[in-house]
């Protein structure tokens, strides 16, 4: 993480859809396991997925049930909540100059069982 970067905390659902598809992007195998808890400025434990872009670093509010849902409502992962293939080009097509995500999109980090 950069931290001279500026923070955001957002709920995902008031993101702007181009975010939400990087995040898919980034995490496409969902994003239960990558969820992170951190305390607000009440001291209340909050969870969220973290994202950093090249200007921000982003705190994405979400429970494990929120996160779940998201991918289970979605129409671009698949039943076993995996991003689907054809989804993952288009959106690596349309954001390949994007450097955060370049490291992301280098290789293929799917298990073939």
């Amino acid at each position: 993480m950069n931290v001279s970067k500026p923070r955001l905390i957002k709920d995902f659902e008031k993101l702007d859809e181009a975010i939400k598809e990087q995040i898919k992007l980034v995490y496409p195998e969902g994003f239960i396991d990558h969820l992170i808890t951190y305390k607000n400025k009440e001291g209340q434990n909050v969870s969220a997925l973290p994202l950093e872009t090249d200007e921000y670093y982003y705190l994405v509010k979400m429970t494990i049930n929120q996160a779940s849902k998201i991918v289970d409502e979605d129409e671009d992962f698949d039943e076993d909540g995996i991003l689907k293939t054809d989804v993952k080009e288009d959106y690596e097509n349309k954001y390949s100059d994007l450097d955060y995500l370049s490291d992301n999109m280098d290789g293929d980090d799917d298990d073939d069982d």
